[in-house]
């Protein structure tokens, strides 16, 4: 354990502020304004310290302090540097009304906080806590309150966050460092930033992040004032090349959202007029009427070629009544194709042959060239019923041939 010492306060300060063979240790002490005391292996402060009463700079980083000492009799203080030490809690600090920079950076603190009085920091460093596994550091919301207005430059490097939301007041920040975090959300990003009206200087690596799809174009975009990320220099033309892009490409998102939109509000309108035009669905439960059968169909009826198979397809309601009786009237007066003469057939006034037509047909002589000893042979007509299929004309004959029996 080392305490700090009148000793050692006078050994840290530098060659131009030794002391005097006629100047007084009190009178030597409070005419001090910088204190060297890093890496002494300190660990406890005590009350020799605030017998300085003007100093301004205090360098006690690299020891083994487990608290913040007591300052309140150096209110004077503008830097305190007490990074890689063993602190917990950030105390103590309310006196120090005039402190400016504030390096805590490398100790053990998971909530920042007690902030809240210190107006006039302008520089927070607290990156690389020594934080329990699977926790992140923690910020006030009264601490942030408290610098919101002040601070400029802002150091969370490597402290397990995941966003930086909280810190949306820090209006003023013109430097950001917080690499090796886990920010990985680009809107989080660009809702801070796009509230940061004097942001130059940006460091962003080690963050999953970085490994977004066009990552530094869009953080140049959203952060307007930057000229500095990740350590690189932005040029002017570069960040005015890609503003006019990401105008082009709004520009392009907008015409086509209103597209869409206009061709789903037209299509509503279409939609409910042509469903008030469409037919009635019919239910196929309902038996069929026997005046909705179309037509009578010839089953008998040949029809050669591509053309004649193809018009049956389309034609397959048949012929109507009327139509059919008088085609087949015609068939009844055509010869048949054999030179033998046959009998005239009466005209039917109907589609069916009536036996009585069949019986006298069956009665008439043979002709001479049939064999007088052969018995005649009587073949009554059947009633028969033809459908007919096919696009076919009512000028069109069927000859008899083409009936089967």
């Amino acid at each position: 354990m080392v305490k700090l010492t009148l000793d050692l306060i006078a050994r840290g300060t530098s060659g131009y502020t030794k002391k005097k063979r006629d100047e007084s240790m009190q009178q030597y002490l409070k005419r001090l304004t910088h204190l060297y005391l890093e890496d002494r292996s300190i660990d406890d402060v005590g009350d020799d310290i605030g017998m300085c009463r003007n100093l301004t700079v205090l360098y006690l980083y690299d020891n083994q302090l487990n608290r913040i000492p007591s300052l309140h009799h150096n209110m004077n203080l503008t830097m305190l540097y007490l990074q890689n030490n063993d602190i917990c809690k950030v105390e103590n600090l309310a006196p120090l009304t005039r402190l400016q920079k504030l390096y805590l950076g490398g100790n053990c603190i998971t909530v920042l906080e007690g902030l809240d009085k210190m107006d006039k920091l302008q520089e927070l460093h607290v990156e690389n806590q020594r934080l329990p596994p699977g926790e992140k550091l923690l910020f006030d919301p009264r601490s942030l309150r408290g610098i919101a207005l002040s601070l400029q430059v802002l150091n969370v490097s490597g402290n397990g966050l995941d966003s930086i939301r909280d810190m949306i007041g820090l209006r003023n920040v013109s430097q950001f460092m917080a690499n090796d975090n886990e920010l990985s959300d680009m809107k989080d990003l660009a809702h801070n930033f796009g509230n940061w009206p004097v942001l130059w200087r940006l460091e962003l690596m080690g963050n999953p992040v970085c490994h977004k799809a066009k990552y530094r174009d869009r953080i140049i975009v959203m952060a307007k004032t930057l000229e500095v990320l990740d350590g690189k220099e932005i040029t002017e033309t570069s960040r005015q090349f890609l503003r006019k892009w990401h105008a082009n490409k709004e520009t392009q998102k907008k015409k086509r959202d209103e597209i869409y939109q206009r061709s789903a509000y037209t299509d509503l309108g279409d939609g409910h007029q042509r469903s008030s035009e469409l037919p009635p669905v019919k239910d196929p439960t309902r038996p069929v009427k026997s005046s909705q059968i179309p037509g009578y169909m010839m089953p008998g009826l040949m029809m050669k070629g591509f053309e004649a198979r193809r018009s049956a397809k389309k034609h397959r309601s048949g012929l109507p009544r009327k139509q059919f009786d008088e085609l087949l009237a015609r068939t009844a007066t055509m010869e048949p194709p054999s030179r033998e003469k046959q009998p005239t057939p009466v005209k039917a006034k109907s589609g069916v042959l009536r036996s009585k037509q069949a019986d006298e047909f069956a009665t008439l002589p043979p002709s001479s060239s049939t064999v007088a000893s052969a018995p005649l042979r009587r073949r009554p007509l059947m009633s028969m019923t033809f459908e007919l299929s096919g696009n076919l004309d009512s000028t069109q004959h069927i000859h008899s041939g083409m009936i089967i029996h």
